[in-house]
């Protein structure tokens, strides 16, 4: 799952006929970015079996950059100006994309998908976590750390805390998990910093991108090496998942946030593990056990909690 660089004001929207075809139109969008952003984890998956995790990772950076340059020509919109705003974006960059990017990639070396997109689910519990300490205007409520509480005793039970993680391997688990902490990290440094800035939301998400492609075309040399042969599936789960699970995806992204707001385009956070486990288990095959989907639900129920908010007096 990526992310953008800031959420857009709901543009206005003409009456008529265009007013009733919207609910057709954000459900298809809302699904399709369910099933790219769940399937990004096979994608991954399948990537990682022809290249190296940073090859994966820079892969899909420069297929998506594709995707938003292309984007930008049709709609005239130029790079974001201003060494502060780039200074900026660089950082948003590197915790929203290039490491988290490159995390999930490592982390499926040794973890199945469906471990990977259930851990990916447990952002909104990192993300109340970190607000409470960076973010003065969110306020602590019994419901929300009741929820921070519940989401991370479904991590366990996902993991399998009871039986000492049996069979877990620990390192690309925390891999996953530091990933997902990633994700928050960059929102609040996104939310404290280019908030208020004048650039366009195209703009500065496809200056972010194109930052995170030059971070990860450095280091990416140091890294790896060429592979010995190019591998056909391999390379298209790579193509895929830059230009539908991070181009197209953050093009849909914000249309849906402009069309319905945020609170509903957040609602495909808890449905990305579920198609993630689906697709790990229909089309690789990989093992579940009953601790993954039952602790899924209890993170995702603990996940939903986090984004309550107290009702207006």
């Amino acid at each position: 799952m990526s992310t953008s660089a800031v959420s857009s004001q709901t543009p206005p929207v003409p009456a008529g006929r265009v007013r009733r075809a919207r609910p057709v139109r954000w459900q298809l969008r809302f699904a399709f970015l369910s099933l790219v952003w769940g399937f990004s984890f096979l994608f991954i998956k399948v990537g990682t079996e022809g290249f190296a995790p940073f090859q994966v990772t820079l892969g899909r950076l420069v297929f998506g950059t594709a995707v938003l340059a292309v984007a930008m020509a049709v709609k005239r919109e130029r790079l974001p100006r201003g060494a502060h705003t780039w200074g900026h974006l660089a950082v948003a960059a590197f915790f929203l994309n290039a490491l988290p990017f490159s995390l999930f990639a490592y982390s499926e070396l040794t973890i199945p998908s469906t471990l990977a997109g259930i851990c990916n689910a447990t952002s909104p519990l990192w993300g109340m976590a970190l607000s409470l300490v960076a973010l003065s205007e969110d306020r602590p409520t019994r419901l929300r750390v009741a929820g921070l509480g519940l989401g991370f005793l479904g991590v366990l039970t996902v993991l399998g805390a009871w039986q000492g993680f049996h069979g877990l391997d620990a390192g690309g688990t925390a891999m996953a998990l530091l990933a997902s902490l990633s994700y928050p990290v960059g929102w609040i440094y996104v939310r404290r910093t280019l908030a208020g800035s004048t650039e366009s939301h195209l703009s500065l998400t496809g200056g972010q991108l194109l930052l995170a492609t030059l971070q990860l075309a450095v280091v990416t040399p140091l890294f790896t090496s060429a592979p010995d042969r190019l591998s056909v599936v391999p390379l298209l789960a790579i193509v895929a998942l830059g230009a539908l699970g991070t181009g197209v995806a953050m093009l849909v992204q914000y249309g849906l946030v402009a069309e319905v707001g945020p609170t509903t385009a957040q609602m495909v956070t808890y449905f990305i593990p579920v198609i993630a486990t689906a697709a790990g288990v229909a089309v690789l095959g990989e093992h579940l056990t009953w601790s993954i989907p039952v602790g899924a639900a209890v993170v995702l129920a603990g996940a939903a909690l986090t984004q309550a908010r107290p009702k207006s007096a």
